[in-house]
């Protein structure tokens, strides 16, 4: 067993830093959290407080296969990111770039459809919030508070900046200040 120091590993097409413990560097990689990895170094007979880098080529070959196939190494269905695959209906868990193509396809699928949750990402809007007040709605100001600050010379753009309208030629600080404390804001 070689006890040789190596700064980055390559596992699962990421680079992971070999100076941190072997759960936490794998928790690097796109799709694996720190309860997968701290399972997978389980499953692979390692001690959890060891480096990265200084696992062998053997024991990295190990980490390598259990993310490919984790049901083959009786990883509990619960912790794998993709339950009941739309397309094959089995439980897979899906690492790095395949999650990037997998959510890409299923929103494509949303829209084909004309879902309601399609419809909301092909316009750009917000997905599955409560729709109760103006959370999200950039640059809206509610009923009077707008018309309070036409009333005291300042006008808002659509990002809820304020400035002085053009009416007005010059107003001091002081001016300005007297405005907003009688609006009591």
């Amino acid at each position: 067993m070689s006890r040789n120091f190596r700064q980055s590993i390559r596992i699962a097409r990421t680079n992971l830093d070999g100076a941190k413990k072997s759960a936490y560097a794998l928790s690097g990689v796109k799709g694996i959290g720190i309860r997968l990895a701290n399972v997978i170094v389980e499953k692979a007979g390692l001690d959890p407080d060891t480096r990265l880098g200084f696992l062998s080529d053997g024991e990295v070959g190990k980490i390598e296969k259990i993310p490919e196939n984790p049901a083959k190494h009786d990883v509990p269905s619960w912790l794998f990111n993709r339950q009941e695959d739309r397309e094959t209906g089995n439980d897979i868990h899906l690492i790095g770039p395949e999650i990037d193509l997998h959510v890409k396809a299923d929103l494509d699928l949303m829209k084909s459809t004309n879902s309601w949750r399609g419809y909301r990402h092909s316009y750009g809007l917000k997905v599955g919030v409560r729709r109760r007040g103006p959370q999200g709605e950039k640059g809206k100001l509610w009923g009077s508070r707008k018309e309070k600050l036409l009333k005291k010379g300042l006008d808002c753009d659509h990002k809820n900046n304020f400035s002085i309208t053009p009416s007005e030629k010059i107003c001091s600080a002081k001016t300005l200040l007297s405005g907003w404390v009688q609006m009591g804001n």
